[in-house]
């Protein structure tokens, strides 16, 4: 017997392997067979494509989606919160946190590591607060709950003022300076 084309010497030797379809032709990975419907599947780790016969006889899954992934793909993104309270802008961390801490912590008769301890972090988390690093808001929280203190605070707006908060048409540059040349006169 003669075979004379490689599809016909492929489908003398791999039997039912050979699924043609003119849609979607590739070799399998697995077998060899060539110009056969392969659909890619995982073999471990490694994707690979195969035909249907390796597949069903190895018993690997074609390549899906996770259905969690699936499920989220189609759902509209939700809104996330935050829990930054330092961006929320009602309140913000005191100027003096570091002394405030330092001073709560020795009111206690605590040392660093005690302190580190009782609130589940770091020495040198507690060490880099009291120099004066601004903490997360997670270590904040730990140390206002343990040291019964108040870090944060609302902003006060002392000293500050707004440039157009006086008539409708607002200060100029010029009203501004004449208004500060005033203030240093009187």
């Amino acid at each position: 017997m003669f075979i004379n084309s490689p599809a016909k010497l492929t489908k003398a030797f791999m039997g039912n392997c050979l699924d043609v379809q003119l849609s979607s032709m590739g070799d399998c990975e697995i077998c060899g067979a060539m110009k056969v419907k392969t659909s890619a599947v995982f073999m471990g780790k490694a994707e690979v494509q195969s035909c249907t016969r390796c597949s069903e006889k190895l018993g690997v899954q074609k390549k899906g989606v996770a259905p969690g992934i699936a499920k989220a793909s189609h759902m509209k993104p939700r809104p996330k919160k935050s829990s930054h309270l330092m961006m929320k802008g009602a309140k913000e961390l005191v100027h003096d946190f570091a002394q405030r801490i330092i001073k709560a912590r020795e009111l206690k008769g605590w040392d660093k590591k005690m302190l580190a301890k009782k609130c589940a972090e770091r020495v040198n988390v507690i060490q880099a607060v009291e120099s004066g690093k601004t903490p997360t808001d997670s270590v904040v929280r730990k140390l206002e709950r343990m040291l019964d203190i108040d870090l944060m605070e609302v902003p006060s707006n002392d000293g500050e003022q707004f440039v157009n908060s006086g008539s409708s048409s607002g200060m100029t540059l010029g009203d501004f300076l004449a208004k500060a040349r005033k203030d240093l006169n009187d």
